[in-house]
């Protein structure tokens, strides 16, 4: 399990980007499991949309993205490199379920092809017992 502190060790990204809050499973390069606490205060529900705030489709996806950056290069694998650059190639996602406040976003990855900088994942989000979103991403690393 890791906490936002070794979780902002890892990633690239910061405050307000940063889209997890906490790893409950991580197999480095095999599995992740990660929440992200849905609060009203979230920047983006002053407009999307005002009278019924839904969490981004894009933002659910960079949360998957972020998870999936940990397990590949969680610093147990010896990967952690925080001069990479992350770049989101192709996504292959569908929605089912909308997000909002109050919710607690699960995201599940797991590798579907690794090769040396690049990949491709399969992941899913959930809320409770509802699926948000699956698909597949595939993303390169490039090192600083």
């Amino acid at each position: 399990m890791l906490n936002i502190e070794e979780i902002q060790k890892i990633l690239p990204q910061k405050f307000p980007f940063l889209m997890l809050d906490r790893v409950l499973e991580l197999e480095p390069g095999k599995k992740i499991i990660a929440l992200k606490n849905i609060s009203i205060n979230e920047g983006f529900f002053g407009g999307h949309f005002p009278g019924m705030p839904v969490m981004p489709g894009v933002l659910i996806i960079e949360a998957m993205a972020q998870a999936a950056i940990i397990m590949l290069c969680s610093p147990k694998e010896g990967l952690a490199d925080s001069k990479a650059a992350y770049y989101l190639a192709s996504v292959k996602m569908r929605f089912s379920h909308p997000l909002t406040a109050g919710d607690q976003l699960k995201i599940e990855v797991e590798p579907i092809k690794i090769i040396s900088g690049a990949g491709l994942v399969k992941a899913k989000a959930s809320a409770g017992d509802k699926e948000v979103a699956s698909g597949e991403l595939s993303f390169s690393r490039k090192n600083g």
